[in-house]
């Protein structure tokens, strides 16, 4: 379907407008008109209607073939006169029901609910069945509550240690290193390959933001008998997916042959050093 615009002058913003957020119940009763009415966030522009003027936001328009409320052809009309309302309105944080009491233009909004206090996340512990979720400061409470197993040391640079290597199966190591008054999790994974053969993938993640991963570098080395197998990257951080990245093959990547080479007895020694750039 081509696409299509609705008739519009936009050459000049209406001149009474600013007033439209002078006080918080018309500025509300305002972005309440946004809300989507698939996922109850709010559409932001590019703002698209069906061909009778409902509003569907951007992500759930992706994934809709006719408009949720008339159930007509959806389209790809652009409303260019509520973009223009959409100035001038403030609109709550998404975590607003979990306590955010943040209001922002449309242009800050995606960038205040990467970090907002009130995010929850979902238990980043691989290979379990954990459902639990909370802010990003209750997640090391919790990791250290509910998965004991998890070892915690101190330090720049440590050894991640991963045991009984060659059993049969998938498995995951995991283990936290504290330092720079901030915690990163270490993860080692075993896979399957489609050959029936062993893939190993190591990667590092911070429980923080993707800003404050950037002011982070983490190597891991394998060394043995003057061998040496190293990758250096940027920390994933809490709100990336340590699946997705070994997915892309964004880590550390060897197989059983190689891992072979590095472990003794059965166990594999993994320097881990974290820089603050």
């Amino acid at each position: 379907m081509s696409e299509q615009t609705a008739a519009l002058d936009t050459s000049s913003p209406p001149k009474k407008a600013p007033a439209l957020s002078n006080t918080t119940g018309s500025n509300n009763d305002l972005a309440s008109i946004f809300q989507c009415p698939v996922c109850l966030d709010y559409a932001l522009p590019p703002i698209l209607q069906c061909q009778r003027g409902h509003l569907v936001c951007r992500s759930c328009h992706s994934k809709l073939t006719s408009c949720p409320t008339c159930r007509g052809p959806l389209g790809s009309i652009r409303n260019l006169a509520m973009e223009k309302v959409a100035n001038f309105v403030l609109f709550p944080c998404r975590y607003a029901c979990l306590g955010c009491e943040i209001t922002l233009p449309h242009t800050e909004k995606v960038d205040h609910e990467e970090v907002c206090e009130f995010r929850l996340y979902s238990c980043p512990c691989p290979g379990t069945l954990c459902k639990w979720q909370g802010t990003v400061d209750a997640i090391m409470p919790h990791l250290t509550n509910m998965h004991e197993y998890i070892t915690t040391i101190e330090g720049e640079d440590i050894i991640f240690l991963a045991t009984s290597i060659n059993l049969v199966g998938a498995f995951d190591w995991v283990m936290i290193q504290s330092c720079f008054d901030v915690h990163f999790m270490i993860v080692l994974q075993k896979q399957e390959d489609r050959n029936g053969g062993q893939q190993f993938f190591a990667v590092v993640q911070l429980v923080g933001t993707r800003k404050e991963a950037e002011n982070f570098a983490y190597r891991l080395e394998l060394k043995s008998n003057r061998r040496r197998l190293t990758w250096e990257a940027t920390p994933l951080s809490i709100h990336d997916d340590i699946a997705k990245a070994i997915k892309n093959r964004d880590c550390l990547i060897f197989d059983a042959n190689t891992a072979l080479l590095f472990a003794e007895n059965g166990d594999l020694s993994i320097g881990v050093v974290i820089d603050m750039c």
